[in-house]
């Protein structure tokens, strides 16, 4: 679909922005489903994002923004209202822009992460998982993976009092269900997940030590380029079942689209 003085522009907010894959899924996913709009990568720094933030509720053909690392809990300070696991989390991925230039955000990452692994035949029931990281992509994933039947949710931050808070949070948010901070350590574990940034980078110390990893555990990522990570390469070795990050954003696509464009969505 060209682009034209109607169409309706969405910013994906990043830092850096090298690693963006985003667009390569979510502008052919427009014009299938005939939304005259397009999808561009900002790169815009920490100490920049607010005031980005501001000339943005002054662009009236905006749709709205795509966030991921490092901003989507910033974000979610920003935004004028949170529904949904936005709104409990105080964390999203997306904020729709609305006539008067208010924003309202949401979070789509968990169900696009737990959508991705059951588009792959991934069955949780049962399982348990450790989740590497508690921050933005980490805390969506973990709410969307305790409204599966998994077992048990052990989750792993480098500040380990992040990980117990998180844990806590959670255990109040759904009660009855095991939900531990621990180490990062896959043993004994059917699925691990990275939920850190750590792979973007090629010096970038991997997660957990691989050797914890026994054959036949899946070992996902969030991290989508490369698109096979250091992790992934390393799992794989091992005779783990690996899934790509690019699976969280194309089980989440049609639920971004649909928000920033449909009158449904907001």
């Amino acid at each position: 679909m060209p682009i034209s003085g109607k169409t309706r522009v969405v910013v994906h907010l990043t830092y850096p922005a090298k690693h963006l894959r985003t667009p390569e899924f979510f502008n052919p996913l427009l014009e299938r489903l005939g939304y005259d709009g397009v999808l561009v990568p900002w790169e815009v720094s920490p100490a920049n994002l607010a005031t980005a933030w501001q000339g943005l509720r002054g662009i009236e053909n905006l749709a709205g923004v795509i966030v991921t690392v490092p901003h989507k809990l910033e974000v979610a300070t920003l935004c004028d209202e949170l529904k949904g696991t936005a709104l409990l989390l105080k964390v999203c991925n997306v904020a729709k822009r609305l006539a008067d230039g208010r924003f309202t955000g949401r979070m789509f990452d968990g169900d696009g992460f737990v959508a991705g692994l059951k588009k792959q035949g991934h069955d949780l029931g049962r399982k348990r998982v450790l989740l590497l990281g508690a921050g933005g992509a980490a805390t969506g994933i973990a709410h969307a993976l305790l409204a599966e039947d998994i077992q048990e949710l052990v989750i792993s931050n480098r500040t380990p009092a992040k990980a117990e808070a998180l844990a806590l949070e959670l255990r109040l948010m759904f009660p009855g269900k095991r939900v531990n901070a621990g180490p990062a350590d896959a043993s004994g574990f059917d699925v691990v997940i990275n939920g850190t940034a750590l792979g973007l980078n090629a010096r970038d110390p991997l997660p957990l030590p691989v050797e914890t990893l026994a054959a036949g555990t899946i070992v996902g990522e969030v991290v989508m380029n490369p698109d096979i990570t250091p992790l992934l390469t390393a799992a794989a070795e091992r005779g783990c079942i690996i899934h790509k990050g690019a699976h969280m954003i194309t089980g989440q696509v049609d639920l971004l689209a649909e928000f920033l464009f449909s009158q449904a969505g907001v």
